[in-house]
């Protein structure tokens, strides 16, 4: 039964990878959601005894490979982010759906920030304020993955 779950988040991780590696238009680009990161955080919020920083990190690393990016940027800033959300979940699940939508908003944008200050350091790059679209649509994609995920979560029975 717990190594059933175990694949069972792990494949809706794989599929949020897949969709953050699906080519979309170039108009389109900087509005893509962290779908990643959204699926690290319902898991976190619902099975914190299950998905912590351990998840985050692998997976960060994962991503870092995947999209050719400096190795442990996206680990450690996963990781700081999932860290927030695991220590604080019994705050954050007693909010609305809204609620929650705006606190992860606020999470997006410090993954974001922290991701543009490694990048800076390592790459030189200078910040563009087009860079915190994703924190946006993320947000407002949150209600539907928090209950896409929910039911996902429900049907399997994954605790």
């Amino acid at each position: 039964m717990i190594k059933r779950s175990y694949f069972l988040v792990a494949l809706s991780i794989f599929f949020a990878l897949v969709m953050a590696l699906m080519p979309l238009p170039i108009s389109a680009e900087p509005f893509r959601p962290d779908w990643v990161l959204l699926v690290l955080m319902y898991w976190s919020l619902a099975v914190p005894h299950r998905v912590n920083i351990g998840w985050a990190w692998i997976t960060g690393l994962v991503i870092d490979l995947a999209m050719g990016s400096p190795l442990g940027v996206n680990s450690l800033t996963y990781s700081v982010c999932i860290y927030i959300t695991v220590s604080n979940f019994q705050k954050i699940r007693n909010f609305s759906i809204w609620q929650q939508a705006v606190l992860i908003g606020l999470f997006l944008t410090l993954y974001h920030l922290l991701q543009f200050w490694l990048n800076h350091f390592l790459l030189d790059i200078y910040f563009s304020p087009h860079y915190l679209w994703p924190a946006f649509t993320g947000m407002l994609c949150w209600p539907w993955i928090f209950l896409l995920l929910r039911k996902y979560r429900r049907q399997f029975r994954i605790r």
